[in-house]
């Protein structure tokens, strides 16, 4: 991605009522209920903003989280402490618009995200993805994160394989 997006937190500057993925969920959460969930602090959203246009390319949010060590895949687990939980953060969601696809801006939400985790002076030892979709599944298993299946709610959540 060049320099023709900027990457920078929501702000109501930001206009969001033409945004569109191509998934109908993730629409609706960016248009009517991010600032909601930025407001409550359950999650810090980022957008990009094409700068010639201040159109809002794409976002992402992060929200705190954490896993049960015993859902950890035992390879990661046996190098952990024995805690019983790991300290996370979620990409709840990520979205780029239709008009921007195949220019990269995806993967760099994405790397930006991970930068922002690990730039962070709080301790997170995985990050976490919240799959949508099969094509979201598709795109964060690019990126080496592997599945894991949370008991509780039965839900697909990806987890890096990588750590800090």
């Amino acid at each position: 991605m060049s320099a023709r997006f900027a990457i920078e937190k929501l702000a109501k500057a930001h206009k969001r009522d033409d945004f569109t993925c191509g998934n109908d969920r993730i629409d609706s959460y960016f248009r009517e209920t991010v600032s909601q969930d930025v407001k409550r602090k359950y999650a810090t959203c980022f957008v990009a903003k094409e700068i010639a246009t201040d159109r809002v390319a794409g976002f992402y949010t992060l929200s705190s989280s954490n896993v049960p060590l015993t859902e950890v895949p035992e390879p990661l687990a046996t190098r952990l402490p024995r805690y019983p939980t790991v300290p996370a953060v979620l990409i709840g969601w990520l979205g780029r618009h239709s008009d921007y696809a195949g220019q990269g801006l995806g993967e760099a939400l994405l790397f930006d995200a991970i930068k922002t985790v690990a730039t962070a002076p709080i301790g997170a030892h995985a990050i976490f993805a919240d799959a949508i979709d099969d094509q979201a599944v598709a795109f964060y298993a690019a990126f080496g994160f592997a599945p894991l299946v949370r008991p509780a709610c039965q839900r697909t959540i990806s987890a890096p394989c990588w750590t800090w």
